[in-house]
């Protein structure tokens, strides 16, 4: 069982960081990206083999629970392992460790094998299933990643999505969908918090010069819901919800 999970070693540079030193929420999901990019690779399901497959991975939903922020020069460590297949999607599970070996954070994520050329969900050979099913008994966050409801809210900016929004892939890429929102809180307000909980559906992808209206709905002063609409497409292109 050992093999299937990866331990992987970071430390926070100031490009990830923001204003006041923590690390950003984005840079945060990236290390958790970029961990189960190096996990997929070594059990034999990664980007090249995929690519053989003719599909490619997707992130669809993540949840992410925060009990201390790392910062600059901070050392932390991810564990990560693939857990369980759910109907199309392919989950995995994050620890995320201090260098005192103190759980910090922990997320749970959900994937799709996508095919390159109909987009449309599938799944990857059989002799790779038995990989994403050997630990389903072992969880970082039991529940499978959060569904979004519908926000009802207005728009409070509009976005177009511009070079280097966009990933290997040619849409526009997971974090950015994170910055977006945060973007829209104050400098005071991003002094005063930090998210504690962070969840994303990422319904439908985000073409180079596509248009976002955002929306954002207060449930309190702590915790919002977000909706991007994209207007060239006339869908919803992701969900999100941050509590402070």
């Amino acid at each position: 069982m050992q093999d299937l999970t990866l331990f992987t070693d970071y430390e926070i540079n100031s490009a990830e960081t923001d204003m006041f030193g923590r690390i950003r929420l984005g840079a945060f999901v990236n290390i958790l990206i970029q961990s189960a990019i190096k996990s997929a690779d070594k059990l034999g399901f990664g980007w090249e083999e995929m690519q053989k497959q003719g599909l490619f991975w997707v992130l669809n939903r993540l949840t992410l629970q925060i009990d201390a922020i790392p910062r600059w020069y901070d050392r932390i460590s991810v564990e990560t392992w693939p857990k369980d297949i759910h109907k199309i999607l392919y989950l995995r599970d994050f620890i995320i460790r201090n260098e005192q070996k103190d759980i910090i954070a922990k997320a749970t994520t959900a994937w799709l094998a996508l095919d390159f050329k109909s987009k449309r969900p599938k799944h990857v050979k059989r002799e790779h299933l038995g990989r994403f099913t050997l630990l389903n008994d072992k969880h970082a966050i039991k529940e499978i990643p959060e569904k979004i409801p519908q926000v009802n809210a207005g728009v409070v900016r509009e976005i177009d999505t511009a070079y280097f929004d966009i990933d290997l892939n040619r849409h526009v890429t997971s974090t950015r969908y994170i910055d977006w929102m945060l973007d829209t809180f104050s400098e005071k307000f991003h002094s005063n918090n930090y998210p504690v909980f962070l969840a994303v559906n990422y319904l439908k992808e985000t073409a180079l010069g596509d248009k976002i209206a955002l929306s954002k709905e207060s449930i309190n002063d702590k915790e919002f819901r977000f909706e991007g609409k994209n207007l060239n497409e006339k869908s919803v292109s992701f969900r999100g919800k941050i509590i402070f």
